[in-house]
């Protein structure tokens, strides 16, 4: 019985916790403590971007950039990105520093899917970079050492910046 009270409140703390949150704020986790996604402010609302967040390699230190654009058909399409060179780049510059592109999923406690909330929203209690963990393990960042462990391509919420 204990047990079931001690979950309940963790769930009903978690739940408390992601109210609280905005998605520009939020910080997911994945389920080995090898990675962390933290999004952030895009800063502007005449952006091209929806989001932006950094994804940290906690064992090199390592930080990748993050991009999420909106889709059409309505998707959250993102990109995580590895020394990028700054100013006017060609598309082949991007290509090469490019770890991974696909759709970022938006999941719900119950593991419900769907676009991420936008930034000022209650962040999502989970996300789902699809195809993330192969993608990174047969980058440059393997290759360099700067990543060793292939991680979830599922993220939990674990916090949320100040």
């Amino acid at each position: 019985m204990r047990v079931v009270l001690i979950l309940a409140g963790l769930s009903a703390a978690t739940s408390a916790f992601a109210a609280e949150c905005r998605q520009d704020r939020a910080i997911y986790g994945d389920r080995d403590g090898g990675y962390e996604l933290t999004f952030e402010p895009t800063g502007s609302n005449a952006a091209a971007t929806s989001h932006h967040f950094k994804l940290k390699v906690l064992s090199s230190g390592t930080v990748l950039d993050g991009i999420v654009m909106p889709g059409d058909p309505a998707r959250s399409n993102g990109m995580v990105m590895y020394n990028c060179p700054e100013g006017d780049v060609t598309g082949e510059e991007i290509a090469a520093c490019t770890v991974w592109e696909g759709v970022i999923y938006a999941l719900n406690g119950a593991g419900d899917a769907a676009d991420l909330p936008d930034e000022s929203a209650t962040a999502a209690a989970g996300v789902l970079l699809s195809g993330f963990g192969p993608s990174l393990r047969y980058s440059k960042l393997w290759d360099e050492g700067k990543a060793s462990a292939v991680p979830w391509d599922l993220l939990k919420l674990k916090g949320c910046a100040a």
